[in-house]
């Protein structure tokens, strides 16, 4: 399978519909984008699993999720979306517009209850590095406010493998608004569907704890991560395996 890339109209294959198998849709989160899920998609692709990168705008939590799930609504049978960092935000309420999402896994995500935002949740534990002194706001044509993570203090933040993959992310990472993580939650699906976290243990960017109260407040199922908050780059074993655990037992509620 070629590396994942942002490709919106991509459908389920024949052979994965037939099967039942869930399509797997992969929302990447702030200051990234969807090339760091290319070692994810070839675990799920070696297991038989389409995924659906999609290119998450990161300008507005309304916006940036009813784009994911307009990507996800042209994709026949069930999905389970899938969203990293920030976008644990966005797969939240992009589901509640979505009748075919049979499962969510939060990848060091937020799982944000309906009123509340990204920022007010980051700020309920210690821990964080999303700080001010830490990150570089620059203003938008239109009016808002785009926020860059400062490239010395990005390994830091990420826990990037190494010196040489921290820069290069740092480099091509994409900005997030201010508004983006201060949108507040609109809507958000039954309780009743499964929900996995991927908790980072060594998170710096949404901390450790914060994931766990989210996670039990959620009822949703923890899967550990011994590493950073990059889990799609530091432990795509994990995170996929969490995805194909999840997805498996989607199928007979299909």
């Amino acid at each position: 399978m070629t590396p994942v890339s942002d490709h919106p109209q991509q459908q389920n294959s024949p052979d994965q519909s037939a099967a039942g198998r869930p399509t797997i849709v992969l929302v990447h989160g702030a200051f990234a984008d969807s090339s760091s899920w290319v070692a994810v998609d070839r675990a799920l692709a070696a297991e038989g699993y389409t995924a659906v990168p999609v290119a998450n705008p990161l300008r507005g939590l309304d916006g940036d999720a009813a784009y994911t799930a307009s990507v996800a609504a042209t994709i026949d049978g069930p999905v389970v979306l899938v969203g990293h960092s920030y976008a644990g935000a966005v797969i939240t309420q992009a589901a509640a517009a979505l009748e075919n999402v049979v499962g969510l896994v939060y990848v060091a995500a937020f799982i944000p209850e309906i009123g509340e935002t990204s920022n007010d949740l980051n700020a309920r534990f210690p821990g964080s590095l999303l700080v001010p002194e830490n990150l570089i706001a620059r203003p938008t044509a239109d009016g808002k406010m785009d926020l860059y993570i400062r490239p010395e203090r990005f390994g830091d933040i990420v826990g990037g493998p190494s010196s040489g993959a921290v820069v290069a992310a740092a480099i091509a990472q994409r900005p997030i608004t201010v508004e983006a993580l201060g949108g507040a939650l609109r809507e958000a699906p039954a309780r009743s569907l499964p929900m996995v976290q991927v908790a980072a243990q060594d998170d710096h960017a949404v901390p450790t704890q914060l994931q766990h109260f989210m996670a039990e407040r959620a009822g949703a199922h923890v899967v550990e991560a011994d590493c950073g908050h990059g889990v799609p780059v530091l432990r795509p074993d994990v995170a996929a395996g969490a995805i194909i655990e999840l997805a498996s037992s989607a199928v007979t509620m299909v």
